[in-house]
């Protein structure tokens, strides 16, 4: 019985991303299938491509570091503060880390702007000089 916890958790590990790939892999089918049933029956090549951007659920916006970057550095000052208080020095060290990636990725995204304003702004500075 003591053998039963040990074995459980490695099962875990490995059931887990299992069922995860057989979810996505599944949840995608009915998609992927639908499309190619429409595409047999549409002439005009543009409007497959239309079709294929109505089911692309990727985002369309770019990643705003900024705001990733803010939202780490108060989880890292929220593990800070953990450690402080109650976990030991440990969570300290851990907090600070974490803050010093939220602080990173703040200050990437300043330095290279993602939305198509910042960009034409970030050009039109550049000809500028």
């Amino acid at each position: 019985m003591s053998d039963l916890i040990p074995i459980l958790g490695i099962l875990t590990g490995i059931i887990v991303p299992v069922a995860v790939f057989i979810w996505q892999y599944l949840e995608g089918k009915g998609k992927r299938e639908t499309i190619l049933e429409i595409a047999k029956h549409m002439d005009d090549p543009s409007k497959v491509e239309d079709l294929l951007g109505i089911f692309d659920e990727r985002k369309k916006q770019p990643i705003d570091y900024r705001r990733g970057g803010v939202i780490t550095l108060f989880v890292g000052i929220g593990l800070y503060l953990l450690g402080f208080n109650a976990m030991g020095p440990f969570f300290e060290g851990v907090g600070l880390l974490v803050s010093a990636i939220g602080i990173g990725t703040m200050i990437a995204g300043y330095l290279y702007p993602n939305t198509s304003a910042e960009l034409t702004d970030a050009v039109e500075k550049f000809e500028e000089q």
